[in-house]
């Protein structure tokens, strides 16, 4: 099983998770974050005063998928959010050891 950490911008995220359920991905879980990388911020002016903004707004989606579909996974996400500009975000992938439903008590690729 692989763990997906996908950062994505905040109006991707419909097209995101559409994508990824056509892929049969059945669970995600989501976080509003805020960093920056190459993107190092932007200056906004408010009121007429100018102020540097350097922690972006991003999405941070979560999805741990068994590893047959973990390729397909990926091909959706970066499908659904890239736009091609500097800020469309990153895709982190970890081995998970064993996940466990609590309600049933099932465990591995059966929890997901």
């Amino acid at each position: 099983m692989k763990k997906i950490e996908a950062i994505i911008r905040p109006f991707k995220l419909d097209e995101v998770k559409e994508a990824l359920v056509e892929e049969g991905i059945r669970g995600l879980t989501i976080s509003e974050v805020r960093g920056y990388g190459r993107q190092k911020g932007h200056t906004e002016t408010y009121r007429g005063s100018e102020y540097q903004i350097e922690f972006i707004p991003k999405i941070k989606i979560e999805v741990v998928v068994d590893d047959a579909l973990l390729e397909k996974a990926v091909d959706a996400i970066i499908r659904s959010a890239k736009t091609g500009q500097v800020g469309d975000g990153k895709i982190f992938i970890s081995d998970i050891q064993d996940v466990i439903r609590i309600r049933t008590e099932e465990s591995g690729p059966q929890a997901l």
